[in-house]
């Protein structure tokens, strides 16, 4: 038990910051103590055949075991909240028929109080929802877990009701510390999961803790999106549990990166809890405050094994400016106004512009369309180190796997040497950067992330927001060679502009169909 808890804080200290002002306890006693389990999944080999409810619950078993292990250690750390990933009960790729023996229906909490722990025989086919919240009674914490959940269709919504009568949700659970089931949410954002029904509108899903106050739930590629996350944010909800089966997509949305980026930039405590998966490039869970971080990301070549990490949090920053640097020289003082020989390279599927940085130091800006970045920096490359490295910007939708409005300014390096590398993935870079990165964006929701060697969190000295809605970031004596330093801007409001204009193009190309057919018809009358 000692080596690995022992084990537990090298990884941490390794691969994440801890910011030195978070270690302090503030007055008030408003730190509590969060776990987060990343899980290398017992997996179904045949995700696609039906299996009975017996043979469900004894595959579901070999995870829950293990979610037992990890939930005692976590206790014996001092855990008041332990979070569980996106599907670590059942694995992936499941049919909408095959995922049947896997199915519980929950009751809502909201209507009903039900301790399946001490009130087992109240419903039946409710195996893990008692296992998980006996758990969480017998290990008296808070239990976060995700699973799948049946629910019959009410006759008051017929038009959303799928054929066979039932929806089919993907779903978090959350029990209190004595069992009892306090929160259900149904992920509203799904990503390619057939198994699953996106449910008829979205959960603003929350529930109240003695130790913390109030937290909000979401999942995976609810993250992404304005319903419910940003919901949520407006609602002053200032914690978020984050289980979630993340793919790794590098170099703006590794998931370390994007995890510590949104907790910056929306000023959150956020618990993450990912799968470990080498084959699906799944890794990478944390628990972090605006200004810290205690976080695992598995490297190349590492066991393909689960991680428990145990962390306090102390909640959210409460001052306008959470970061120590002074404050940047102005744009006007230190940025150009030129642009140098640009060129336009996919990254993340998307047309970014970009400039090379082709001096030790200097100052660039690059623009998409009418947004614009620039960027001060100083090269501090080893001997002999010849990476190229270059600014990107982007402005529009993006379509590939998702659609959702952004504005990103990148300084990224390529993965070789010819200008068609630049947004290509890359993990590992030599070459050290001071730099001064700024955009002037027209959200207020942006998050920077700074991702070095060998994908290493580091945290920006000086982060800065204008009322005029210009973003900088300024970062300096890093300690590995810089990967992606990024300001991702998410435009919330601009993603009904595009269902909008997806729904009228659809009704346009009706349109015409049943133009062109009618005046087909009428030349054979």
């Amino acid at each position: 038990k000692e080596q690995t808890m022992f084990r537990l804080v090298v990884v941490v200290v390794g691969l994440c910051f801890t910011s030195a002002a978070d270690r302090t306890e503030p007055a008030g006693g408003s730190w509590f103590v969060a776990a987060v389990y990343e899980h290398s999944v017992v997996l179904n080999p045949e995700p696609r055949t039906p299996l009975s409810r017996p043979a469900a619950l004894r595959h579901m078993h070999d995870n829950l075991r293990v979610f037992e292990q990890q939930a005692a250690l976590a206790a014996q750390q001092g855990a008041q909240i332990l979070v569980f990933p996106e599907d670590g009960l059942q694995g992936f790729n499941f049919s909408r028929s095959s995922i049947s023996g896997y199915l519980e229906t929950i009751p809502d909490p909201q209507q009903e109080s039900w301790n399946p722990c001490t009130e087992p025989g109240k419903y039946n086919n409710t195996e893990v929802l008692q296992s998980l919240s006996c758990m969480a009674r017998r290990y008296n914490l808070y239990l976060v877990a995700n699973m799948a959940d049946l629910q019959l269709c009410p006759k008051t919504e017929p038009s959303s009701c799928p054929s066979d009568g039932r929806w089919q949700f993907n779903t978090n659970v959350v029990f209190r510390s004595d069992g009892l089931l306090v929160a259900r949410y149904h992920k509203h954002n799904l990503y390619f999961e057939e198994a699953f029904d996106k449910p008829p509108r979205p959960e603003i899903t929350t529930f109240d803790t003695p130790f913390a106050g109030t937290f909000g739930l979401i999942t995976c590629f609810d993250i992404l999106f304005q319903e419910p996350t940003l919901t949520l944010l407006e609602k002053g909800v200032r914690q978020i549990i984050f289980p979630t089966a993340w793919m790794n997509q590098l170099p703006l949305l590794d998931t370390i990166q994007f995890q510590k980026a949104f907790s910056s930039g929306a000023n959150v405590t956020l618990l993450a809890a990912n799968i470990r998966s080498d084959r699906l490039i799944m890794t990478g869970s944390g628990i972090y405050t605006p200004t810290s971080a205690t976080c695992h990301h598995a490297q190349r070549g590492d066991p393909e094994e689960g991680r428990l990490l145990v962390a306090r949090a102390s909640g959210y920053c409460h001052e306008e400016n959470c970061f120590d640097a002074p404050p940047p020289e102005t744009a006007s003082s230190v940025l150009p106004s030129s642009t140098t020989t640009t060129f336009i390279s996919s990254m993340m599927y998307d047309p970014f512009t970009f400039v090379l940085l082709n001096e030790t130091e200097g100052k660039v800006r690059v623009c998409n369309g009418t947004f614009c970045c620039r960027l001060q920096y100083r090269r501090l490359a080893p001997g002999g180190s010849k990476e190229l490295y270059a600014l990107g910007a982007f402005a529009g939708t993006h379509t590939v796997n998702g659609r959702y409005a952004l504005q990103v300014c990148a300084l990224v390096r390529c993965a070789g040497l010819e200008v068609t590398s630049c947004g290509q993935e890359v993990e590992e870079a030599e070459s050290k950067l001071d730099f001064l990165l700024e955009g002037r964006f027209g959200t207020r929701y942006v998050y920077p992330s700074v991702l070095v060697n060998r994908l290493v969190l580091e945290q920006p000295q000086h982060l800065e927001t204008a009322a005029d809605g210009r973003v900088t970031m300024k970062h300096s004596k890093m300690t590995a060679g810089l990967v992606t330093a990024c300001l991702y801007g998410r435009m919330y409001h601009l993603d009904q502009t595009i269902v909008t204009k997806k729904s009228a193009e659809r009704q346009v190309d009706a349109f015409l169909v049943l133009f062109i057919t009618q005046w087909v018809c009428s030349l054979r009358k």
